[in-house]
């Protein structure tokens, strides 16, 4: 076990009940198990509502809405305070446990699981006053049959959206959630917040501390579920007014048809097949730590990594045998050890996939240069090893988001060709651009498809704008871009 935190080892947890209406009630499902991925031991068991517990959550956070809209700013600001404070007060009870349901090591669970979900209720208690109203010069108009003229005004305000349900992905269920509730509570929103079933117990956890930290009875409501039943309940739901959901393009598609019966309001992070363009002048060593991030970030568990490395030809070589390096001097194995970079991916399931797309690679006339195979050493857990495929652009793995720690280099001679492969993909969410040539960068950033670019860097700036072009999604957050997220505009006129 780890020496960096200690008291790693976790209980098993027993969670039968769901919050609704500012009540604990059991689930209707009783309960199902969460194994551990490092492990393939239980953690815990977690509440398994059924439709009526969805229906009876959306019905709660409707019935909250009129009072929590109408709350004064500063209140809800401060219940934001209150819960960031909350969570880092939890924080020793909370790493160990996320760490046990997603696989993530201590490095990543200390650094981006736990604090980040923290960091966000804390950005969202600012005041938020510059994003709800909004003055508009006046206009002189002339008279028309509708009303005299005038010098007209107007105010842009900003309503919320009313009942939002909040559906999280399994990779970094904490702080998806954090970044989908902050905002949409600050905005005097009520939320119906769904795990995804991998994981949820952490996000139990969470849910209990928005309950005592004091939000009233009803604007905070938990459904989870083992099946897709409630969660599809949400969207079919006309309580609901906005689905946020972050996951794959494919549940996405679903949401997205079923919610236009109700003209719900959508904000979907979906899949990601980032594209790093490495060219001739790069920083070798930068793009290599980039893109070997898709390995020792969380096991390629990311929408936002690097899978394909679309690499100049006079750096080709040079940039597979160093990320071939990199890959195979990476730790795997048990992720609350110091020494792990890279920890298992969430299910068995999972790994059959990722495997099955490796196979595929070779198939189809790739040549894999690093891993491929599951770690000899491990017997129990779902690892597999740092892989990298060597190939082109039209090969299934260079093609479709397989979420795991699967890289596909490919050549390229002209910035244009670099280019075209880039944008030749379904999905546009990140991409990155490794160039001695600012100006050269910058270029290309812009002509890329692509909702975010990394420049010279995969650090990201938490206040941009984030979310994707074609099939990686629909609309922003990040940043007050959140808070837009998270309300409709009200045009209010009037003659001065």
């Amino acid at each position: 076990m780890s020496d960096i935190i200690p008291g790693m080892s976790q209980t098993l947890r027993q969670e039968r009940e769901l919050l609704i209406g500012g009540k604990w009630v059991e689930a209707s499902g009783g309960t199902y198990p969460v194994v551990n991925p490092a492990t393939e031991e239980l953690v815990g068991e977690a509440p398994n509502a059924g439709v009526d517990d969805a229906h009876a959550a959306a019905e709660a956070a409707r019935a909250a809405l009129p009072g929590w809209s109408v709350t004064p700013v500063e209140e809800r600001l401060a219940l934001m305070k209150k819960a960031a404070a909350a969570i880092r007060a939890k924080g020793a009870e909370l790493l160990p446990l996320v760490i046990a349901e997603t696989g993530a090591t201590v490095s990543v669970g200390s650094r981006m699981q736990v604090p980040i979900a923290a960091d966000r209720f804390d950005r969202f208690s600012r005041d938020l006053r510059h994003i709800q109203e909004r003055s508009l010069p006046p206009i002189a108009t002339s008279a028309t049959p509708l009303a005299p003229g005038g010098l007209i005004s107007a105010l842009a305000y900003r309503q919320p959206v009313g009942v939002v349900a909040c559906v999280a992905s399994y990779n970094f269920p904490l702080v998806n959630l954090a970044g989908k509730i902050a905002p949409a509570l600050a905005m005097g929103n009520t939320v119906v917040v769904k795990p995804a079933p991998q994981d949820p117990l952490a996000i139990v956890e969470l849910c209990r501390i928005l309950d005592e930290v004091g939000f009233p009875p009803g604007v905070v409501n938990l459904v989870n579920a083992a099946g897709p039943e409630p969660a599809a309940a949400l969207t079919d739901s006309d309580e609901i007014d906005m689905i946020s959901f972050t996951g794959s393009t494919e549940v996405g598609i679903r949401i997205y048809e079923k919610a236009a019966r109700t003209m719900k309001r959508l904000l979907m992070e979906l899949g990601g097949k980032g594209a790093c363009l490495v060219f001739d002048d790069a920083d070798v060593k930068a793009a290599v730590t980039c893109i070997g991030s898709t390995w020792a970030f969380h096991s390629g568990q990311i929408c936002t990594a690097p899978t394909r490395a679309v690499i100049h030809r006079s750096k080709f070589d040079e940039v597979v045998a160093k990320l071939a390096g990199f890959a195979q001097v990476l730790k795997v194995g048990d992720p609350t050890l110091k020494e792990t970079v890279v920890g298992p991916v969430i299910s068995g399931a999972q790994r059959d996939r990722i495997e099955a797309y490796v196979a595929s690679g070779r198939t189809e006339g790739g040549e894999v240069v690093a891993g491929g195979s599951r770690p000899e050493d491990l017997e129990k857990g779902f690892y597999v090893s740092p892989t990298l495929i060597t190939g082109t652009n039209e090969m299934t793995v260079a093609r479709e988001e397989i979420f795991g720690p699967v890289v596909v280099a490919i050549a390229f001679d002209e910035e244009a060709e670099g280019v075209a492969i880039a944008n030749d993909s379904d999905f546009g969410l990140y991409d990155y651009v490794f160039s001695g040539d600012s100006a050269r960068a910058f270029r290309v950033a812009k002509s890329l498809r692509a909702g975010h670019v990394g420049i010279n860097t995969a650090q990201r700036n938490m206040d941009a704008p984030f979310g994707g072009f074609k099939l990686s999604g629909v609309g922003r957050d990040g940043g007050d871009s959140s808070l837009e997220a998270y309300s409709e505009v009200q045009s209010i006129i009037w003659s001065s």
